[in-house]
């Protein structure tokens, strides 16, 4: 998997010109990235995740997340943000999993940049027709942008006042990464 580096990409919402130019770089996962993706975990807790997740999301990152094509982003050299996605060629879809950016840094564009990184790198990956993803109604609108649908609600599916959405977006509607990024811009 490619590493990454924008430098002077900051956020697509920037307009400041005072502020001093980030170097955001999205590279894979490595054990050591552990201690700070559970941060960012925690950060996120109870609003976007039920703290009883946070056994199951360590779980995941000491055997899975390599396989997983789990990245991390860092800005300025500190872990900001992570997400993963992985493949099913048997059914053509792939799942988006753990997909989460640092509590102080939401809606300055590293979901947006994740979120663009994981469809590029599915996109170039053969066979593949469709994402699938779960997620709370708290993030929803920000995936439907990008152009996935509504497949499915479980109320409380991830705890009290948690609701799991569950959402596809189908890659033969023409939606490419690019594409996508224009959607969530406009929104």
């Amino acid at each position: 998997m490619p590493t990454y580096q924008l430098i002077g990409e900051a956020s697509p919402y920037q307009l400041d010109s005072e502020r001093p130019i980030m170097t955001d770089v999205i590279r894979p996962y490595t054990p050591s990235d552990l201690a700070a993706c559970l941060s960012i975990f925690d950060g996120n807790t109870p609003e976007f995740f039920s703290p009883c997740e946070r056994e199951e999301f360590e779980v995941f990152l000491t055997t899975h997340a390599v396989a997983w094509n789990f990245q991390v982003i860092e800005r300025d050299g500190k872990l900001v943000a992570c997400g993963g996605h992985a493949l099913d060629l048997r059914t053509g879809c792939a799942n988006f999993c753990w997909g989460m950016v640092e509590q102080g840094l939401h809606g300055t564009g590293l979901g947006t940049m994740l979120t663009v990184a994981r469809l590029t790198a599915i996109r170039d990956t053969a066979g593949v027709v469709s994402v699938c993803l779960d997620t709370s109604q708290h993030t929803q609108g920000f995936y439907a942008h990008f152009g996935f649908r509504h497949a499915r609600t479980v109320v409380d599916g991830y705890g009290p006042g948690l609701d799991r959405w569950e959402m596809v977006l189908d890659l033969h509607a023409n939606v490419t990464p690019a594409t996508a990024l224009q959607r969530h811009l406009r929104r």
